[in-house]
């Protein structure tokens, strides 16, 4: 698994492995916590889509390296949430836009990329609903490790969630627009090359999207 990340996600590793370490040898129990949960937050989702037989496309690993270190060792460690207002809302259009993408292509996949199996605007529709339920499972997590860690993810509470979960809608429908496009032989901002890159790595489960082309 190692020699398939991309140098991105490595560098992210040895820097989190040496905080975890440092943490333990030093006694900063909590960034050494921090560090081993942002490790295990990011491993996680490659060991599920490779038990179910999916294989991610490099720009994929990256980003979903990148998106746990930023939002759980730098926003929480590092306190970025704290020193930089933007960074929850960056991370939150990005991660719904992202999540839409990929909800797209699993809900594409399961009809084996027949795009006559459902109207173009109903998988872009699904891959939205799909993006919020995790934007909202995402608050109920942030809501988790306020109280249970003594965190401050949530910030001002009420306020905070609910301008994530616009800035979800946002970025969810920006990725359902996408797959609508792409299925329509259209590109929006260069996601058609990240879908085509993900349909090349998964060429079986697309069988009958690739007799068409």
């Amino acid at each position: 698994m190692w020699a398939a990340q991309p140098l991105v996600a490595r560098v992210i590793f040895v820097v989190l492995g040496f905080e975890l370490v440092s943490g333990l040898v030093t006694g900063r129990w909590m960034s050494a916590a921090v560090a081993a949960a942002t490790m295990a937050l990011t491993i996680v989702p490659l060991v599920a889509v490779r038990r179910f037989g999916i294989r991610l496309p490099p720009a994929f690993l990256a980003w979903t390296t990148v998106f746990v270190f930023a939002s759980i060792f730098l926003g929480e460690a590092q306190d970025f949430y704290e020193r930089f207002w933007w960074w929850d809302l960056v991370l939150h259009g990005s991660s719904a836009m992202a999540i839409g993408l990929f909800a797209f292509l699993l809900i594409f996949m399961l009809f084996e990329g027949d795009r006559y199996a459902a109207p173009p605007w109903a998988l872009g529709a699904l891959s939205f609903c799909v993006a919020m339920t995790i934007g909202g499972l995402w608050e109920i997590f942030e809501f988790t490790m306020d109280q249970l860690f003594g965190f401050n993810m949530q910030k001002s509470g009420l306020v905070d969630t609910m301008t994530d979960m616009i800035v979800d809608a946002l970025g969810a429908a920006v990725s359902g627009l996408a797959g609508f496009l792409y299925l329509k032989g259209r590109d929006l901002g260069g996601s058609r090359a990240l879908i085509e890159a993900f349909i090349a790595e998964n060429r079986a489960r697309f069988r009958r999207w690739r007799e068409r082309m």
